[in-house]
């Protein structure tokens, strides 16, 4: 018989760095509000039987927050069990031009105020419905908005839009965006056959988005919304290099299937030095004809993936029979006019979306622009 050792002292686990950035993803600047993982404010984490060195890149050399980060940071790495102690460095690097630096300063685009991407880890999630309904729901706000088809393996927007079989209009070199719903917008699916398949490889991707953006006359805009292709490819790197997003929105259902592919979504995103804005959960429940709610796909794991990695729900949108009749005959305008749930949901969402914008921009003169290490 093996003898178990009676002191507990004596059985040791070892501290990863992966505990340890979880960790540091609960430490958030007093002054951004977001954790300094989200940031990008961690540069480097070492650690060996216990005794950890975390890096920390701050805005400025002379943050004055700096001693509530070191002391924030030391409390929530030393709460791991068998954590002996904690060094935090401290370094700034204010003259690092980050992707989204390099994309402001070549934008083509100068004239939009916003701009927002909608991907999703994978397909069949809902993420054309939830950036069509984003515009339409902004431009119903007031808002000038256009809608850009990212999308060049699978465009949706003609179906969705109610644009099928429409070509769009030349000036010069420059693309007339449709003018439908309220909205610009311009889309690859109005320039190939409709079951013409698009069988391009990556610099060929590349090139169909880049020119969407740069050879369409977006005019004067509040936001324009790109609505991407699934996963984590050529074209959301491209996108990045080229433009300043205002931020990005990560659309996911609730089963953990969706979920692990979202995730990486949203990594992807950071990595990039592009913000996100939040999480949407699409096919969140279904009512019945009998009233009742329906949980069909598991309610709520969008929600709590929202919430482990530290970006917020921005809404939950129902399986609902109008949604997808009013998607299926181009009609989105439908949404907020016909069923109250439906269109409360959508509001709220919309909202949800213009709220985090706001607050980014409230906070873009504070916020870190750093390299990627």
């Amino acid at each position: 018989m093996i003898a178990l050792p009676t002191n507990t002292m004596e059985i040791s686990m070892s501290v990863t760095k992966e505990q340890i950035m979880d960790r540091l993803r609960t430490v958030k600047d007093p002054e951004l509000h977001r954790d300094i993982v989200t940031l990008n404010m961690v540069k480097n984490v070492a650690v060996c039987d216990g005794v950890a060195t975390i890096k920390v890149e701050l805005t400025t050399p002379a943050c004055p927050m700096k001693d509530i980060i070191q002391k924030d940071v030391k409390a929530a790495v030393m709460a791991i069990p068998g954590m002996v102690d904690v060094t935090v460095e401290f370094s700034a690097n204010v003259a690092a031009k980050s992707p989204q630096q390099r994309a402001a300063a070549s934008n083509p685009l100068p004239q939009v105020k916003h701009i927002i991407a909608v991907g999703a880890g994978k397909g069949g999630v809902g993420k054309s419905t939830v950036a069509v309904n984003l515009a339409v729901g902004l431009a119903r706000d007031g808002a000038a908005v256009g809608l850009m088809d990212g999308d060049v393996y699978g465009p949706s927007l003609p179906t969705m839009l109610g644009i099928t079989g429409r070509q769009p209009v030349a000036d010069g070199n420059r693309l007339l965006p449709f003018e439908v719903h309220g909205l610009r917008s311009m889309t690859i699916g109005a320039m190939v056959p409709a079951e013409k398949p698009l069988i391009w490889r990556g610099p060929m991707a590349q090139g169909a988005f880049k020119q969407l953006i740069e050879q369409t006359e977006w005019g004067a805009l509040d936001y324009l919304i790109i609505d991407l292709p699934p996963g984590t490819g050529d074209v959301p790197l491209t996108m990045a290099q080229m433009l300043p997003l205002t931020g990005a929105i990560v659309v996911c259902t609730p089963q953990r299937v969706a979920q692990d592919d979202a995730r990486r979504a949203l990594r992807m995103f950071q990595q990039l030095q592009v913000d996100v804005l939040g999480v949407v959960e699409n096919m969140s429940y279904f009512i019945g004809d009998d009233g009742k709610e329906y949980d069909i796909f598991g309610r709520g794991g969008a929600a709590q993936m929202a919430e482990d990695m530290g970006v917020p729900l921005l809404g939950t949108i129902p399986i609902n029979m109008a949604l997808r009749k009013n998607s299926d005959s181009g009609d989105p305008t439908a949404n907020f006019t016909g069923d109250p749930t439906l269109a409360r949901e959508l509001v709220e969402f919309v909202r949800g979306v213009a709220g985090q914008v706001s607050v980014k921009t409230l906070h873009a003169s504070a916020a870190p622009t750093l390299s990627i290490s």
